[in-house]
């Protein structure tokens, strides 16, 4: 299987990803566990690798990640990094 990326990453939504957890000033523990009260195990280093754009995001993570960090999806995959006007 040949593992893809794009620029260098696994994914577009950590750089996001972490900006909407940072404005609310969660900790990558504290949003893995509301991603864990949602169905969705990850763990602390996970959220970490999603971020720093390591690891792939299933769609049904991403979804769950735009519902508990109440954001638009549409936001979390827009290349746009404008902390003032998107979150």
């Amino acid at each position: 299987m040949k593992i893809y990326d794009y620029e260098g990453k696994k994914n577009i939504c950590g750089n996001k990803i972490r900006l909407a957890r940072s404005s609310r000033r969660m900790s990558q523990s504290e949003l893995a566990a509301k991603m864990q009260t949602e169905g969705i195990t990850l763990e602390r280093d996970s959220i970490s690798r999603i971020e720093i754009g390591a690891r792939f995001v299933a769609d049904y993570e991403l979804m769950t990640f735009a519902k508990v960090l109440k954001v638009n999806l549409e936001w979390l995959l827009a290349e746009q990094n404008d902390v003032k006007t998107d979150i």
